[in-house]
């Protein structure tokens, strides 16, 4: 029987109604306690490293949470992680960057509702979550009500329902049917060793483009020693560069040293700054496309890789390498048929 190993974290899973709300109390040891049908999966472990609702998650417990992986994933067949599903998808986004060349199952979950609760989905998402893990499919990923999301796919889209993820402009890894675990995309083996790569820097500030938006915006960020900025654009991208032009600003923030990078305020379908003039013009500045990635891994690769390099070419080198399934070196040719099919069925 394989020896899973679960590592707690807190979150809503983990949760009880405290004077001012709900607060994280339970410890690893409860909550399988609550779930007595794992016995019947896997041997189990576990240990409480944290008891945060992730909402108070911050870059360094991620490197914490990495290390207390990396140190157990030897004696294990297979690690889970509960987790708050506030940034969870933020979690699962950097710990697929930091354990490079995983070749184990680390799969991260959590509940909607409180374990303790009549109702609750957490019985059912750590079943599933210990059921993959029991596979030892290579990789990080995130399992919630039955599907299978690579880590850096995962987004929350929904604040309240229990179908909380979506694996977003990638189809999910797979599903959990009853007792089966199906795969729907082939495994990945890894080619080299794995080993534990924390390094990042947490200065990367997420900004969210509004009609009107003020300029002064970026260089404020810059000023505030920032060193990476994720710019939510418009549509596939584009960033205003009349009336309110944000391109000077761009360029005085790449001159300085700080990395600029688009994404997109669509959640699907990703982006391309190579198919408007306002996007073109942003790439001029110097800005980076991030093409179909998530907001959740452009941000966590960026620290990531900042935490690598500071150089300009360097780091642009790297957002645009695909490490973990983060991009998908096919999205380019297909985002452009697609705006060439749309152009066409409107001028029809």
């Amino acid at each position: 029987m394989k020896k899973i190993l679960l590592l707690s974290t807190g979150g809503t899973i983990a949760a009880v109604h405290g004077a001012d709300g709900l607060v994280p109390a339970l410890q690893a040891e409860d909550l399988i306690a609550m779930v007595p049908e794992l016995a019947g999966i896997c041997e189990v472990e576990c240990r409480s490293i944290l008891n945060l609702d992730s909402t108070n998650m911050h870059p360094e417990d991620w490197k914490f949470i990495a290390t207390s992986i990396m140190d157990e994933l030897g004696a294990y067949d297979g690690i889970v992680v509960s987790h708050g599903t506030d940034t969870m998808a933020f979690t699962s986004s950097m710990l697929s960057f930091m354990l490079t060349n995983i070749d184990k199952s680390v799969v991260l979950t959590g509940s909607q509702v409180p374990l303790v609760e009549p109702g609750s989905d957490g019985r059912r998402n750590i079943l599933d979550a210990f059921s993959v893990a029991a596979t030892g499919r290579p990789g990080v990923f995130v399992v919630f009500n039955g599907k299978i999301i690579r880590g850096c796919r995962a987004v929350k889209v929904h604040s309240a329902r229990l179908d909380a993820f979506s694996s977003v402009n990638q189809s999910e890894a797979g599903r959990v049917e009853g007792s089966n675990v199906v795969f729907r995309q082939p495994a990945e083996l890894p080619v080299s060793p794995r080993h534990l790569d924390i390094r990042m820097d947490e200065r990367v500030f997420l900004l969210k483009l509004v009609p009107g938006i003020d300029a002064s915006i970026i260089d404020f960020i810059r000023e505030k020693g920032y060193k990476g900025l994720v710019i939510e654009g418009f549509g596939a991208g584009g960033v205003p560069n009349s009336r309110q032009d944000l391109l000077d600003a761009i360029r005085r923030s790449v001159d300085a040293g700080v990395a600029v990078c688009i994404t997109t305020q669509c959640l699907y379908d990703g982006c391309d700054i190579g198919i408007y003039d306002v996007g073109i013009a942003a790439g001029k500045a110097g800005a980076v496309s991030t093409f179909d990635m998530t907001p959740e891994a452009v941000v966590t690769k960026l620290m990531w890789v900042l935490g690598h390099s500071h150089d300009p070419a360097e780091v642009q080198r790297m957002m645009l390498e695909d490490y973990c399934g983060e991009i998908d070196p096919g999205y380019r040719t297909r985002l452009s048929a697609l705006v060439r099919e749309i152009s066409d069925g409107d001028r029809a």
